[in-house]
Protein backbone atom coordinates (compact mmCIF):
# COMPACT_ATOMS: atom_id res chain seq x y z
CA UNK A 1 0.00 0.00 0.00
CA UNK A 2 1.52 3.53 -0.79
CA UNK A 3 2.31 5.98 1.90
CA UNK A 4 -0.59 7.88 0.55
CA UNK A 5 -3.18 5.71 0.95
CA UNK A 6 -1.93 4.54 4.82
CA UNK A 7 -2.43 8.06 5.27
CA UNK A 8 -6.32 8.26 4.12
CA UNK A 9 -6.97 5.10 5.56
CA UNK A 10 -5.93 5.99 8.75
CA UNK A 11 -7.63 9.38 8.39
CA UNK A 12 -10.91 7.65 7.54
CA UNK A 13 -10.84 5.29 10.24
CA UNK A 14 -9.85 7.99 12.72
CA UNK A 15 -13.29 9.56 13.35
CA UNK A 16 -15.53 5.69 13.17
CA UNK A 17 -12.62 4.84 16.10
CA UNK A 18 -12.45 8.20 18.56
CA UNK A 19 -16.31 7.70 18.29
CA UNK A 20 -16.00 3.92 19.86
CA UNK A 21 -13.29 4.46 21.80
CA UNK A 22 -14.97 7.96 23.63
CA UNK A 23 -18.36 5.83 24.07
CA UNK A 24 -16.40 3.44 25.57
CA UNK A 25 -14.68 5.48 28.51
CA UNK A 26 -17.48 7.63 28.75
CA UNK A 27 -20.29 4.93 29.85
CA UNK A 28 -23.10 6.35 28.67
CA UNK A 29 -26.52 5.07 27.30
CA UNK A 30 -27.70 5.87 24.61
CA UNK A 31 -30.80 4.56 25.46
CA UNK A 32 -31.40 6.96 28.12
CA UNK A 33 -34.11 9.53 27.82
CA UNK A 34 -33.56 12.67 29.30
CA UNK A 35 -36.57 15.43 28.36
CA UNK A 36 -34.75 18.10 30.52
CA UNK A 37 -31.64 17.56 28.07
CA UNK A 38 -33.72 17.56 24.19
CA UNK A 39 -31.53 18.95 21.76
CA UNK A 40 -29.22 20.45 24.08
CA UNK A 41 -25.98 21.48 22.95
CA UNK A 42 -22.60 19.93 23.40
CA UNK A 43 -21.50 19.20 27.27
CA UNK A 44 -18.15 18.12 28.96
CA UNK A 45 -19.31 14.15 29.32
CA UNK A 46 -21.98 14.40 26.09
CA UNK A 47 -19.55 16.23 23.67
CA UNK A 48 -22.07 15.52 20.44
CA UNK A 49 -24.55 16.79 22.49
CA UNK A 50 -28.34 15.18 23.00
CA UNK A 51 -31.03 14.10 20.57
CA UNK A 52 -35.11 15.00 19.76
CA UNK A 53 -35.51 12.83 22.89
CA UNK A 54 -32.63 13.92 25.36
CA UNK A 55 -30.59 10.73 24.25
CA UNK A 56 -26.73 10.92 24.35
CA UNK A 57 -25.73 11.21 20.56
CA UNK A 58 -22.30 10.06 20.99
CA UNK A 59 -23.56 6.65 22.37
CA UNK A 60 -25.87 6.41 19.91
CA UNK A 61 -23.73 6.49 17.18
CA UNK A 62 -21.36 3.89 18.90
CA UNK A 63 -24.08 1.86 18.88
CA UNK A 64 -25.36 2.39 15.33
CA UNK A 65 -21.16 1.94 13.96
CA UNK A 66 -21.13 -1.56 15.82
CA UNK A 67 -24.81 -2.39 14.45
CA UNK A 68 -23.53 -1.53 10.77
CA UNK A 69 -19.97 -3.23 11.51
CA UNK A 70 -21.76 -6.13 12.92
CA UNK A 71 -24.77 -6.53 10.23
CA UNK A 72 -21.95 -5.89 7.43
CA UNK A 73 -19.88 -8.67 8.43
CA UNK A 74 -22.53 -10.99 8.92
CA UNK A 75 -24.10 -10.16 5.77
CA UNK A 76 -20.13 -11.07 4.22
CA UNK A 77 -20.06 -14.30 5.93
CA UNK A 78 -23.56 -16.09 4.79
CA UNK A 79 -23.40 -14.54 1.52
CA UNK A 80 -19.94 -15.70 0.79
CA UNK A 81 -20.30 -19.28 2.05
CA UNK A 82 -23.58 -19.26 -0.27
CA UNK A 83 -22.15 -17.69 -2.89
CA UNK A 84 -19.04 -19.39 -3.01
CA UNK A 85 -20.48 -22.46 -2.41
CA UNK A 86 -23.29 -22.13 -5.04
CA UNK A 87 -20.41 -20.93 -7.37
CA UNK A 88 -18.06 -23.29 -6.84
CA UNK A 89 -20.85 -25.70 -7.33
CA UNK A 90 -21.68 -24.72 -10.56
CA UNK A 91 -18.14 -24.07 -12.18
CA UNK A 92 -17.71 -27.70 -10.92
CA UNK A 93 -20.45 -29.76 -12.26
CA UNK A 94 -21.09 -27.45 -15.36
CA UNK A 95 -24.35 -29.10 -17.55
CA UNK A 96 -27.85 -28.19 -16.61
CA UNK A 97 -26.76 -27.40 -12.76
CA UNK A 98 -24.62 -24.78 -14.01
CA UNK A 99 -26.70 -22.99 -16.16
CA UNK A 100 -29.66 -23.30 -13.68
CA UNK A 101 -27.80 -21.88 -10.89
CA UNK A 102 -26.81 -19.00 -13.54
CA UNK A 103 -29.64 -18.25 -14.41
CA UNK A 104 -31.13 -17.52 -10.76
CA UNK A 105 -27.88 -15.05 -10.46
CA UNK A 106 -29.20 -13.66 -13.39
CA UNK A 107 -32.48 -13.25 -12.43
CA UNK A 108 -31.33 -11.62 -9.23
CA UNK A 109 -28.90 -9.40 -10.87
CA UNK A 110 -31.72 -8.27 -13.23
CA UNK A 111 -33.20 -6.53 -10.47
CA UNK A 112 -31.75 -2.79 -8.86
CA UNK A 113 -29.98 -4.48 -5.99
CA UNK A 114 -31.61 -1.64 -3.41
CA UNK A 115 -34.72 -2.49 -5.06
CA UNK A 116 -34.83 -6.10 -4.37
CA UNK A 117 -33.22 -5.69 -0.67
CA UNK A 118 -36.13 -2.52 0.22
CA UNK A 119 -38.72 -5.61 -1.42
CA UNK A 120 -37.55 -8.56 0.85
CA UNK A 121 -37.25 -6.26 3.73
CA UNK A 122 -40.78 -5.21 3.31
CA UNK A 123 -41.57 -8.88 3.23
CA UNK A 124 -40.20 -10.55 5.95
CA UNK A 125 -40.79 -7.43 7.95
CA UNK A 126 -39.06 -5.01 9.88
CA UNK A 127 -35.93 -6.15 12.15
CA UNK A 128 -31.97 -6.79 12.17
CA UNK A 129 -32.45 -10.46 11.80
CA UNK A 130 -34.47 -9.93 8.61
CA UNK A 131 -32.32 -7.13 7.46
CA UNK A 132 -29.34 -9.55 7.44
CA UNK A 133 -31.30 -12.02 5.31
CA UNK A 134 -32.45 -9.48 2.92
CA UNK A 135 -29.07 -8.44 2.26
CA UNK A 136 -27.55 -12.19 1.98
CA UNK A 137 -30.60 -12.50 -0.49
CA UNK A 138 -28.96 -9.99 -2.76
CA UNK A 139 -25.29 -9.88 -2.31
CA UNK A 140 -24.49 -13.75 -2.71
CA UNK A 141 -24.58 -13.38 -6.77
CA UNK A 142 -21.24 -11.86 -6.80
CA UNK A 143 -19.47 -14.04 -4.97
CA UNK A 144 -21.47 -16.70 -6.86
CA UNK A 145 -20.19 -15.31 -10.30
CA UNK A 146 -16.60 -14.76 -9.41
CA UNK A 147 -16.14 -17.69 -7.82
CA UNK A 148 -17.71 -20.05 -10.83
CA UNK A 149 -15.08 -18.11 -13.45
CA UNK A 150 -12.07 -19.10 -11.14
CA UNK A 151 -13.07 -22.47 -10.98
CA UNK A 152 -13.59 -22.73 -14.88
CA UNK A 153 -10.30 -21.85 -15.12
CA UNK A 154 -8.91 -24.07 -12.98
CA UNK A 155 -10.88 -27.32 -13.21
CA UNK A 156 -8.47 -28.21 -16.25
CA UNK A 157 -5.19 -27.32 -14.48
CA UNK A 158 -2.65 -29.94 -14.26
CA UNK A 159 -2.74 -30.29 -10.54
CA UNK A 160 -6.46 -30.34 -10.67
CA UNK A 161 -6.15 -33.44 -13.23
CA UNK A 162 -3.86 -35.18 -11.30
CA UNK A 163 -5.84 -35.01 -8.47
CA UNK A 164 -9.10 -36.52 -10.41
CA UNK A 165 -7.08 -39.15 -11.05
CA UNK A 166 -5.64 -40.31 -8.42
CA UNK A 167 -9.14 -40.96 -7.19
CA UNK A 168 -9.45 -37.79 -4.65
CA UNK A 169 -13.69 -36.38 -4.39
CA UNK A 170 -15.18 -33.68 -5.36
CA UNK A 171 -15.29 -32.23 -1.70
CA UNK A 172 -11.74 -32.89 -1.29
CA UNK A 173 -10.25 -31.05 -4.62
CA UNK A 174 -12.72 -28.32 -3.60
CA UNK A 175 -11.03 -27.86 -0.14
CA UNK A 176 -7.63 -28.88 -0.58
CA UNK A 177 -7.28 -27.24 -4.16
CA UNK A 178 -9.70 -25.28 -5.32
CA UNK A 179 -10.36 -23.07 -2.24
CA UNK A 180 -6.71 -21.85 -1.55
CA UNK A 181 -6.34 -20.88 -5.05
CA UNK A 182 -9.41 -18.49 -5.53
CA UNK A 183 -9.24 -17.38 -2.21
CA UNK A 184 -7.56 -14.14 -3.24
CA UNK A 185 -10.08 -12.68 -5.32
CA UNK A 186 -12.62 -13.66 -3.28
CA UNK A 187 -11.41 -11.70 -0.39
CA UNK A 188 -11.19 -9.25 -2.48
CA UNK A 189 -14.56 -9.35 -3.21
CA UNK A 190 -15.88 -9.56 0.39
CA UNK A 191 -13.91 -6.21 1.26
CA UNK A 192 -16.02 -4.23 -1.49
CA UNK A 193 -18.95 -5.90 -0.57
CA UNK A 194 -18.79 -5.31 2.91
CA UNK A 195 -19.13 -1.26 2.25
CA UNK A 196 -21.40 -2.08 -0.06
CA UNK A 197 -23.49 -3.91 2.78
CA UNK A 198 -22.91 -1.03 5.29
CA UNK A 199 -24.50 1.57 3.06
CA UNK A 200 -27.36 -1.08 2.06
CA UNK A 201 -27.91 -1.03 5.66
CA UNK A 202 -27.98 2.56 6.49
CA UNK A 203 -29.97 3.26 3.34
CA UNK A 204 -32.71 0.06 4.54
CA UNK A 205 -33.24 2.00 8.16
CA UNK A 206 -32.98 5.46 6.85
CA UNK A 207 -36.58 3.97 4.57
CA UNK A 208 -37.89 2.34 7.78
CA UNK A 209 -37.56 -1.23 6.76
CA UNK A 210 -34.11 -1.85 8.77
CA UNK A 211 -33.38 -1.53 12.12
CA UNK A 212 -36.26 0.04 14.21
CA UNK A 213 -36.19 2.40 17.17
CA UNK A 214 -35.28 2.49 19.83
CA UNK A 215 -32.34 0.70 18.95
CA UNK A 216 -29.36 2.77 17.17
CA UNK A 217 -28.71 3.01 13.46
CA UNK A 218 -26.66 5.58 11.10
CA UNK A 219 -29.52 5.31 8.97
CA UNK A 220 -32.35 5.49 11.50
CA UNK A 221 -30.26 8.74 13.16
CA UNK A 222 -29.99 10.50 9.63
CA UNK A 223 -33.51 9.96 9.15
CA UNK A 224 -34.96 11.10 12.35
CA UNK A 225 -32.58 14.37 12.48
CA UNK A 226 -33.62 15.24 8.66
CA UNK A 227 -36.81 16.18 10.60
CA UNK A 228 -34.89 18.33 12.76
CA UNK A 229 -31.95 20.49 9.94
CA UNK A 230 -33.01 24.17 10.66
CA UNK A 231 -33.15 23.51 14.72
CA UNK A 232 -30.10 20.69 14.98
CA UNK A 233 -28.33 20.13 11.77
CA UNK A 234 -25.17 18.49 13.55
CA UNK A 235 -28.16 15.41 14.32
CA UNK A 236 -27.69 14.46 10.63
CA UNK A 237 -24.04 15.50 10.06
CA UNK A 238 -22.48 13.33 12.41
CA UNK A 239 -23.99 10.06 11.75
CA UNK A 240 -23.16 11.09 7.83
CA UNK A 241 -19.42 11.61 8.54
CA UNK A 242 -19.00 8.59 10.74
CA UNK A 243 -20.99 6.93 7.77
CA UNK A 244 -18.84 8.06 5.06
CA UNK A 245 -15.34 7.43 7.00
CA UNK A 246 -16.15 3.87 7.19
CA UNK A 247 -17.05 3.15 3.85
CA UNK A 248 -14.25 5.18 2.45
CA UNK A 249 -12.20 3.57 4.62
CA UNK A 250 -13.71 -0.28 4.16
CA UNK A 251 -12.93 0.36 0.11
CA UNK A 252 -9.53 1.90 0.24
CA UNK A 253 -8.54 -0.78 2.54
CA UNK A 254 -9.68 -3.03 -0.04
CA UNK A 255 -8.36 -1.43 -3.36
CA UNK A 256 -4.79 -2.05 -0.94
CA UNK A 257 -6.26 -5.42 -0.70
CA UNK A 258 -6.41 -6.14 -4.55
CA UNK A 259 -3.05 -4.22 -5.31
CA UNK A 260 -1.40 -6.48 -2.90
CA UNK A 261 -2.76 -9.85 -4.19
CA UNK A 262 -3.00 -8.97 -7.47
CA UNK A 263 -0.31 -11.07 -9.53
CA UNK A 264 -0.73 -9.13 -12.55
CA UNK A 265 0.30 -5.57 -10.37
CA UNK A 266 3.73 -7.23 -9.40
CA UNK A 267 5.66 -6.71 -12.35
CA UNK A 268 4.57 -3.09 -12.79
CA UNK A 269 5.78 -2.10 -9.00
CA UNK A 270 9.51 -3.92 -9.75
CA UNK A 271 9.39 -1.56 -12.60
CA UNK A 272 8.55 1.53 -10.33
CA UNK A 273 11.23 0.10 -7.73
Amino acid sequence: MARTSKYLVLACLSLPVLVLAAAWMSGQDGHVVDLDRVLAGPEPAHPFGYDALGRDVLARLAEGLSLSLSVGLSVILCGGVLGISVGMLAGWSGGWLDAGLMRLADIVLSFPGILLAIALAAMLGPGVDNLIMALVAVGWVGFARLSRAQVLSLKTAPFIEASVAAGSGACHIAWRHLLPNIAAPLLVEASFGLAAVIIGEAGLSFLGVGVQPPDASLGTMIREGTRLMLVSPMLVIWPGLVLFSLVMAVNLLGDALRDRLDVRMAPQEENHA
